[in-house]
């Protein structure tokens, strides 16, 4: 950015504000040649994103229409419009991290169903019955069986998969004994022990 009044490229902020608005942050800059004073507003340039459907038809995303979705699963389910709401702006949120400008529905469809879990239970058997189209009932009776053995995740929390261990195991001259304080230190190998209080 280079100053409006005399073309230098140096300049310092004086003060910055939120608009009324909140679209924007409103800066006083003061150039630090000719000294005058302008005016500028940073927006966020938020990229489109399309939605790329089985069909191969290709749309722009719609909050509500993914709101709607999630509204019509959770039907007669104690869950707020609120959490529903949440879940639609990390959904949308994650899809932009992403930085593409394209998203196929199918990936759209596992947020939500991820999304849900975490949610309402009954309310993710119902979405996951219409978006993965079961075939049958074993097709859903697996999908509860593993509903059972995967609790919801709090927000924001990663699953910690197996193989995540291996960084943390003791090679095999020895194990992890308890000592008093909440240190550990190598025991004698193929032995375990604890120390009493």
């Amino acid at each position: 950015m280079i100053c409006p009044f005399c073309g230098a490229p140096e300049h310092r902020v004086v003060e910055s504000r939120v608009p009324e608005s909140k679209d924007a942050i409103r800066r006083r800059r003061e150039c630090t040649e000719c000294e005058r004073r302008f005016t500028t507003y940073e927006r966020v340039e938020e990229m489109p994103i399309v939605v790329v459907k089985s069909s191969g038809l290709r749309e722009p995303f719609d909050q509500r229409k993914l709101l709607e979705g999630l509204q019509r699963a959770c039907h007669k389910r104690q869950v707020t419009v609120t959490s529903l709401e949440l879940a639609v702006r990390d959904i949308e949120a994650e899809l932009r991290n992403n930085l593409k400008h394209e998203v196929r529905s199918s990936a759209i469809g596992e947020l939500a169903l991820r999304r849900l879990k975490e949610i309402d239970r009954v309310a993710y058997i119902r979405f996951a019955s219409v978006y993965r189209a079961f075939e049958d009932v074993d097709e859903f009776s697996e999908e509860l069986n593993w509903l059972e053995r995967e609790p919801p995740l709090p927000r924001g929390q990663g699953r910690l998969d197996d193989h995540m261990f291996d960084t943390v195991m003791i090679p095999a001259r020895g194990r992890l004994r308890a000592i008093r304080g909440g240190k550990t230190e190598p025991g004698p190998a193929g032995q375990e022990e604890m120390d009493g209080d």
